[in-house]
């Protein structure tokens, strides 16, 4: 898959985890957007299913903190967003500074692929 050779190689990172983390942060868009929205997004991204796939089991404080964020709602809901793409990133392998470093990645290529559009909708939920 390209994306994820893309990151690995750019954030010398394995495979497995640059599928998982894509995949978290993929999966978190799926949540935050509308059915339609998120088809655009599986329209650009090819292996996207298989990179959703490879995301780790939650679980943990990470997981029990994000959830008890995202029922506060607001920005506590970011805030449990952050909170549970830590977790996820952490069972991995890979800190929490690593989101940073993956979604100007992810973006550039969606954009590559499904134009500013597509690239647009990922951002806004994902900056």
């Amino acid at each position: 898959m390209e994306l994820v050779n893309q990151l690995s190689q750019n954030l010398g990172v394995t495979e497995e985890q640059a599928k998982g983390g894509a995949g978290l942060l993929f999966d978190l868009a799926k949540k935050k957007l509308g059915a339609g929205d998120f088809e655009n997004v599986t329209a650009a991204v090819p292996g996207i299913s298989e990179m959703m796939g490879a995301v780790p089991k939650s679980g943990g404080i990470g997981g029990a903190i994000g959830g008890l964020a995202s029922a506060l709602g607001g920005s506590a809901g970011k805030l449990g967003d952050l909170a549970s793409l830590a977790g996820g990133f952490k069972n991995l392998g890979l800190g929490s500074d690593m989101i940073g470093k993956f979604v100007p990645i992810i973006l550039s290529f969606v954009q590559s692929k499904g134009g500013n559009s597509v690239k647009n909708l990922l951002e806004g939920v994902l900056k």
